[in-house]
């Protein structure tokens, strides 16, 4: 007779956690941070830059419509 250890031996793929930690420290690049800053600051400048046109214009047709 041989004594059974309960305990299960191969672990299946559903009892390991969803998300493995990964507590390795990344080093961050200065100049990679400052080109995505500067990218998306690019992005802001651009829009704001059409909407003022775009402001600026409607005024200019409104103006010469109400004034003839």
């Amino acid at each position: 007779m041989t004594i059974s250890d309960e305990s299960p031996k191969n672990i299946n793929q559903t009892d390991k956690p969803l998300e493995q930690v990964n507590n390795k420290i990344q080093k961050v690049d200065i100049n990679v941070l400052k080109a995505k800053a500067k990218a998306t600051q690019d992005k802001e400048n651009f829009k704001n830059t059409t909407a003022i046109i775009l402001i600026l214009t409607l005024l200019g047709v409104a103006g010469i419509y109400f004034s003839v």
